[in-house]
């Protein structure tokens, strides 16, 4: 029987760092385990648009993973790609959360393993209340956390639990479309651009929440414009250039390299 170490050269070779971004190696676990979350070589691609070019990486339990780029560089694709949505089509390599792949797995069935995706447009139920919206999130096991300690991180959500979530405010959608996450049993959170739009004062609202998240241990890959912000909130940092890796590293390395921040981020 082909053993995971056998199973995983076989899939990017003999040395799995070979051609590697700069900056720190993916961590694996203790002892060589596999990490908690690994995608392995994986394109996806929009019709005949060839958008994600062969993305590796690895996260280990808990961690907080800033995936940064260009506008177009992948991130948004390489996110929806890991929580198995139609589009964009993974047409190459596999993707494992806690010793489960996810690569064969349609959107609903990778959600029940437990990736929990806040799309950038959010996604609230129009004609639903705040707290229907939460409870349609939990109309199937396996569940989160209860409603409850979702007020308990979002007061302004239980004030407003009998509005209708479309008719909230920008960011108070946004507290709502993480709170449907948690909602259910999340191992690994995507957050797509969880700051865009939003008045800087509503932007530290939501860092702070991140923050308590964080906290709490929950493994996290964010995908965000504001790059700086992202890099202060994570513990490691990729950074995609046309669809590829091009730096897997700690996050204040980046906050201290202006050339690479420059280089690929523009900032």
């Amino acid at each position: 029987m082909e053993t995971a170490d056998q199973a995983t050269n076989n899939l990017i070779g003999d040395d799995p760092f070979k051609g590697a971004a700069p900056g720190k190696k993916p961590v694996m676990s203790a002892g060589g385990q596999a990490a908690f979350f690994s995608c392995w070589d994986i394109h996806a691609y929009y019709g005949e648009s060839y958008i994600v070019q062969g993305v590796s990486f690895d996260i280990r339990e808990g961690e907080i993973v800033a995936l940064l780029g260009r506008n177009g560089a992948g991130k948004t694709s390489t996110l929806r790609a890991i929580a198995r949505v139609d589009d964009p089509a993974l047409k190459h390599g596999e993707i494992w959360l806690d010793h489960k792949p996810l690569h064969n797995m349609k959107a609903h069935e990778a959600a029940l393993t437990g990736i929990g995706l806040v799309p950038e447009d959010r996604r609230i139920i129009q004609g639903l209340t705040v707290e229907e919206n939460l409870k349609l999130a939990q109309i199937a096991p396996p569940m989160g956390w209860s409603i409850e300690r979702i007020y308990e991180l979002f007061p302004r959500l239980g004030e407003r639990r009998n509005q209708e979530g479309t008719t909230l405010s920008g960011g108070e959608q946004q507290m709502l479309a993480i709170s449907r996450a948690l909602a259910r049993d999340v191992k690994l959170l995507l957050l797509d651009e969880p700051y865009e739009g939003l008045a800087p004062v509503i932007v530290h609202e939501i860092e702070k929440t991140l923050e308590q998240i964080k906290t709490l241990g929950m493994t996290t890959v964010i995908v965000e414009q504001n790059a700086i912000a992202a890099l202060h909130l994570a513990d490691r940092a990729i950074i995609l250039d046309m669809g590829q890796v091009v730096f897997d590293g700690v996050s204040q390395e980046v906050l201290d390299n202006a050339d690479l921040r420059q280089q690929y981020l523009a900032i």
